[in-house]
């Protein structure tokens, strides 16, 4: 079994604007809602990979309501703590004639020291069931960035591999917990390594540093595929994973695609290599559909023929 944490589940909403512009009324040419936050995508992913998922958090009020029934109306396998604040909606804007798209995020609720014992009860009572666990997605009002440290230390003891996306200070603090795999996007690893890139050497460098900050291994996503420093010692390569970009539908969640299909080739017991080949395959996939998560599994595999892997030098130590 695998699980997703998503601590700040949403409904999303996603509109297709024409010639979106600032201060201009408009009118939707598209539109599509569905239950989200980054882990909630993970899962509706891995779902229809056909791979076991049970996806779990936090959801309060009618929003909270509407997204487990969503998931449940989708088969995806649910078991999130009621809380008494009102989950979030969030809302992204795509303009189909420039492919730019604007993402509006609500803060989300605050959750009491209670309901997040009854949620740590309720995760540690399934990881003695599951083999994966991927905490992704950013922390509610209140809550103590070093929250997912914590848990991938617990669930970790308990022979789970633990899998982070996240950004800013819970990224910092989780990846010295020693999860086994860290993926962030490009922005988020210049983040937590403390500079911008200008150039793949510097890529390469800031995987090497996350591995050295404590992370197993370091995956971070680009918008033509993905940087990887992945396998155990002493067979551990730098890998570059590239697929010609498809003209987009829209790019929502597209790097929760990514991550589950990672995270399936992985449960599957897949090489470090087929797991960045076919993580890349759904990215590129997801961005053909309206809606975050959302995959076609037959055009998944055969999109895995235009994926190419290379291996990278790695970066000179000073």
């Amino acid at each position: 079994m695998i699980i997703t944490v998503t601590l700040n589940a949403a409904i999303d909403k996603t509109l297709a604007v024409p010639n979106f512009a600032l201060g201009r009324r408009h009118r939707a040419v598209e539109q599509a809602s569905m239950a989200g936050g980054k882990g909630v995508n993970v899962a509706r992913t891995l779902k229809a990979l056909g791979q076991p998922v049970i996806a779990t958090g936090v959801a309060g009020g009618s929003t909270g309501t509407r997204i487990i029934e969503q998931l449940t109306g989708d088969a995806v396998l649910n078991d999130f703590v009621r809380i008494r604040e009102e989950s979030r909606t969030s809302t992204a804007v795509v303009d189909p004639t420039s492919g730019e798209q604007t993402e509006i995020n609500e803060r989300g609720p605050a959750v009491s020291e209670a309901e997040l014992d009854l949620f740590v009860d309720k995760l540690l009572y399934l990881a003695k069931g599951a083999a994966m666990c991927v905490f992704s997605g950013s922390l509610p009002r209140g809550i103590e960035p070093s929250l997912y440290a914590r848990l991938v230390e617990e669930v970790g003891r308990l022979g789970v591999t633990t899998v982070l996306d996240a950004e800013g200070e819970p990224l910092r603090l989780a990846t010295r917990a020693e999860p086994t795999v860290v993926s962030p996007n490009e922005p988020e690893a210049e983040e937590l390594v403390g500079h911008e890139f200008g150039d793949d050497s510097d890529r390469a460098a800031a995987l090497r540093s996350i591995v050295e900050l404590g992370a197993r291994e370091a995956v971070m996503t680009m918008s033509s595929g993905c940087l990887a420093l992945v396998g155990a010692e002493p067979e551990r390569r730098l890998r570059r994973v590239v697929i010609e970009a498809l003209e987009p539908v829209s790019s929502v969640g597209s790097g929760d695609a990514f991550l589950a299909g990672y995270v399936a080739a992985r449960y599957g017991g897949d090489t470090p290599e087929e797991c960045l080949r076919f993580a890349t395959a759904c990215g590129a996939e997801s961005t053909q559909h309206f809606g975050a998560g959302v995959v076609d599994p037959k055009v998944v595999e055969r999109l895995l023929a235009e994926v190419r892997v290379e291996q990278v030098e790695e970066p000179a130590v000073p």
